[in-house]
């Protein structure tokens, strides 16, 4: 099933920074659905990505061009329509980005040079001793295996390259970064591009609001990598903008994918040049997927470069995400990728770590102690921690495979750390456990273990407790983002995927006079834990100005979710806001599409606050996600059918868990 057919997207790394990826797939029939409305099942021929047609106020759209020596002309060509812009035209690269109208778009899309036209996505960045036991890391250091004569390039949010625990291994940075209205580079040059030797600072100004640093992420990454494979080389990749309201006036930052694409472009020339380069870590993912993305139409430039990066003997390894379901965001859904999920030091699976078949791996990811800006320390908790233990990993082994003819393609690589991992048989799917040192003396695995989500040790949201919950609406709110389930071992919340929300512990050591405190981070969004739906017309109330009983700061966690899980909200749905929220919710005049888009809304806002799942089944043939799934993409083709609508009114808005 896909879920993020559903799922607009955004590419979020392991820090809640704001970041954010349709021959539309064989949409199942729904059951209430008269025949009639049946949704088609071959993509449209047009090559306008669905939704952007309808897009009167303007959207930033990639421009992919059939060869790079038409981008000038095709440049020119969209100067001209109205009311657009080219505002990227990178060279020798076969897309540009153009911001424009729906109607200008669609103009630009009958020029038979342009292949295809989308939007430009946003994504987001998705823990250290005990877990480098754990996988064998201290064992292969003993033996010589440290990863020298190799190369690894942290794609993220920058690094600190001073910082000590990184050893000096930083040797070249760049930066690619978008400009736009109200969003700033974080290149120390205020441009798009940087290559310069600190082009990818993590301390640079921009990075800064107040005494928190925007850009912690990837030095953070880069210390787990460097801690698992101290000998290697480190490329830094700062991808990230920064966007100077987020929400309350608050900043994150977030990466948009024609940064992503060029920061893999360059990988692909730099391993001319490098040829130790083996492996590229994406500690960062967009949507959500509950199978292998690699038939959807809007990752076919991603996918195409990571299939170029793996085609030179260079490995993507990727973030799962942190959403707690099966599946994985961009580009962990693409098989190029090895995808990487999280467990704690007792091999259990923390509730709110992705799982399921895209999974390659799970590695350590709970409570990681490493380096962040300012000679620090910090400690996280994410598939974004778990993923470089994996990046390091590849690059022990390529090393050995090096010294002993062995073969270091990247493929064989991987297949040695699947090959040697512990099963982790989690909601009926195993996925081996990284283990470095077994992979590399071919060691048989470590027999497995078996968790179901809810057992004990791993309380799932609702577990355990819930029996008492009160069944009157409004008595049982949503716990606040972050706030854990009751129970005794409850894995600390992920950092999102960067804007940094949650709370961390220093542990740099003191110094005399005593150094300042660092400054106390918001709780980690994640999917709430409630028990009982809400009706479009009680999350209207919910968004009202002192009606409800949540937060703004849960609602606006709710509704980020959402925008990074839709591809209707919140780009065409217009909901980034709860005021806007609100007004799709409770429409000043009800007609079929209002109607439609609030039941739409409502339904995924249900689920973000943790009162359905997207595998719950509406009826024995069609599950919560392929409702949703049906419902956008006959929101994306402009039809409102009133049976799609009471469809999801009445068996997921008004279902009881």
């Amino acid at each position: 099933m896909r879920l993020r057919a559903l799922v607009a997207q955004v590419i979020v790394l392991g820090v809640v920074f704001c970041v954010v990826f349709c021959g539309t797939p064989a949409v199942p029939a729904l059951a209430e659905e008269p025949p009639a409305e049946t949704v088609q099942t071959t993509p449209e021929p047009e090559k306008l990505e669905a939704g952007l047609v309808s897009d009167e106020d303007g959207a930033r759209a990639i421009v992919e061009l059939a060869v790079p020596a038409q981008a000038e002309q095709v440049a020119g060509e969209a100067r001209l329509l109205p009311e657009t812009d080219v505002v990227l035209q990178p060279q020798d690269t076969s897309f540009i980005v153009v911001q424009g109208t729906g109607e200008s778009l669609a103009e630009l899309a009958k020029d038979p040079r342009v292949v295809s036209i989308r939007r430009d996505r946003t994504y987001s960045p998705s823990s250290l001793a005990s877990g480098l036991t754990l996988v064998g890391a201290d064992r292969a250091h003993a033996e010589g295996a440290d990863g020298r004569g190799t190369t690894i390039a942290i794609v993220d949010t920058g690094i600190d390259a001073a910082h000590p625990a990184l050893g000096s291994k930083v040797v070249r940075q760049a930066c690619f970064s978008v400009v736009d209205e109200g969003v700033r580079s974080l290149c120390p040059n205020g441009q798009e591009a940087d290559t310069s030797e600190r082009a990818a600072d993590a301390a640079t100004p921009v990075c800064l609001d107040g005494q928190v640093n925007l850009c912690e992420h990837g030095t953070h990454v880069a210390g787990i990598a460097h801690a698992v494979a101290p000998g290697a080389d480190i490329v830094a990749l700062q991808v990230f903008s920064r966007v100077d309201d987020c929400g309350a006036g608050e900043p994150c930052v977030t990466a948009y994918e024609s940064s992503l694409l060029l920061a893999l472009e360059y990988l692909t020339r730099l391993k001319d040049t490098v040829p130790g380069l083996v492996a590229v870590n994406m500690s960062l993912g967009g949507g959500l997927y509950g199978a292998s993305c690699d038939g959807e139409p809007e990752v076919q430039e991603m996918r195409g470069r990571l299939g170029a990066l793996l085609a030179k003997g260079v490995a993507t390894v990727a973030a799962a995400g942190n959403e707690g379901s099966p599946g994985a965001g961009v580009p962990g859904c693409l098989s190029g990728a090895v995808t990487v999920g999280a467990t704690d030091d007792a091999d259990r699976v923390p509730d709110w770590s992705n799982h399921g078949s895209v999974l390659d791996l799970f590695a350590p990811g709970v409570d990681v102690d490493s380096s962040v800006p300012g000679g620090r320390t910090e400690i996280y908790s994410g598939t974004s921690m778990s993923t470089p233990h994996v990046t390091g990993a590849l690059a022990v082994l390529a090393q050995r495979a090096a010294e002993t003819g062995a073969d270091a393609s990247a493929g064989a690589l991987t297949g040695r750390l699947t090959a040697a991992g512990r099963p982790i048989v989690y909601d009926g799917v195993a996925v081996p456990r990284l283990d470095l040192y077994g992979a590399l003396t071919g060691a048989a695995p470590s027999p497995g273990v078996t968790q179901n989500p809810g057992d004990p040790g791993d309380p799932g949201p609702g577990d355990p407790g819930d029996s008492d919950v009160p069944e009157e609406p409004g008595d049982d709110p949503s716990p606040e983002p972050g706030t854990p389930p009751v129970g005794p071992t409850q894995a600390p919340v992920p950092i999102p995927l960067p804007t940094v929300t949650v709370t961390v512990t220093v542990t740099a050591d003191p110094v005399d006079p005593p150094a300042v405190a660092a400054p106390v981070r918001p709780t980690m969004c994640v999917r709430g834990t409630s028990k009982k739906t809400l009706s479009a017309a009680k999350w209207a109330a919910e968004f009202g100005t002192g009606k409800g009983t949540l937060t703004d700061a849960t609602l606006r966690c709710y509704l980020g979710m959402v925008g990074k899980a839709s591809r209707v909200f919140p780009e065409l749905g217009g909901a980034s806001t709860p005021a806007a929220a609100r007004r799709v919710l409770k429409p000043a005049k009800r007609t079929k599409r209002t109607v439609f888009e609030s039941e739409l809304l409502a339904a995924w806002l249900n689920w973000a606050s943790g009162s359905v799942n997207l595998t719950a089944r509406v009826n024995e043939t069609t599950s919560v996600g392929d409702a949703l799934t049906t419902a956008e993409a006959r929101r994306l083709r402009g039809s409102f059918p009133s049976a799609s609508a009471s469809l999801l009114g009445r068996h997921v808005n008004a279902r009881r868990t």
